[in-house]
């Protein structure tokens, strides 16, 4: 009986070119906490709207707050060996494109350089009024100034630079504007109820077509954005493989399926 790295060789032995899908599973193993339990429902309530953020100050106040405390653990993340097995595979020339959910940049800091951040990237930060993009390092630095007498009660560290904060004292928190315009700032990332960029979707599209197989690590597909691509990859006849621990959305499209770690299975695959 061949073991589950032994089936996905194989599976990518009969891949000329994959595409690659990543979801939140792929980083647990860093530190980066998910979103969903292992049926795929939410592990946490509905996080902020765009809507909620563009249209109240309170909201924006809350946002902030929150990301400036889980922001410090967050950025201090590190690639794991999925993240490294994954760089290694695109450099052994078998990763045609690696589409990733994460906004962590694990992705990158291993090494992997053909990557479309289909949700955006959490080290920038972006106006809404002049399209100014800034580092987050430097607006948490502002973030930490504007704030420097303002202290957090924090209960929980949360998905995607995220924290659990007492309510009490977020009405004190100050959220600077744009620097160059006065304008609305936002993390450089997609929001829910935000459309992801038409361009981006482009891209990844091109990616899954001009690819032999699809391989989804470590995500439920329980969002739309990347589901997708897994009904794409089906309707065109290419191969899936999915590695994650639970249910899918698309386990009934899957070629191959296996219950796995993606920190375990993929150094031993490379």
């Amino acid at each position: 009986m061949q073991s589950p790295a032994e089936d996905l060789a194989g599976f990518l032995d009969r891949a000329s070119t994959l595409a690659i899908l990543t979801g939140a599973g792929v980083s647990t193993a860093s530190g980066i906490p998910d979103y969903r339990d292992r049926d795929g429902n939410s592990k946490v309530r509905t996080p902020i709207q765009f809507q909620e953020f563009v249209g109240s100050y309170r909201m924006r106040q809350r946002y902030w707050a929150r990301s400036s405390v889980g922001w410090q653990r967050f950025s201090g993340a590190e690639p794991n060996d999925a993240h490294l097995a994954l760089a290694e595979l695109e450099s052994l020339g078998r990763i045609d494109t690696l589409i990733t959910q994460n906004v962590d940049g694990l992705h990158r800091a291993a090494g992997s350089r053909k990557i479309i951040h289909l949700h955006g990237d959490l080290a920038g930060v972006t106006c809404l009024q002049c399209d100014q993009r800034l580092p987050r390092r430097e607006f948490q630095q502002r973030l930490q100034k504007a704030n420097a007498a303002w202290h957090a009660q924090v209960f929980a560290v949360r998905p995607d630079g995220d924290a659990e904060l007492a309510e009490d004292n977020i009405d004190e928190f100050v959220v600077p504007d744009c620097e160059d315009c006065g304008g609305m700032l936002k993390p450089d990332v997609v929001l829910f109820g935000e459309n992801v960029p038409r361009q981006r979707v482009a891209d990844a599209t091109s990616a899954v077509a001009r690819s032999d197989a699809l391989l989804i690590l470590g995500s439920s597909l329980m969002v739309f954005s990347g589901f997708r691509f897994a009904r794409q990859a089906f309707e065109l006849g290419r191969p899936i493989a999915i590695v994650n621990q639970g249910r899918t959305r698309a386990d009934d499209l899957a070629t191959l399926k296996i219950e796995a770690d993606c920190t375990k299975i993929l150094p031993a695959l490379v």
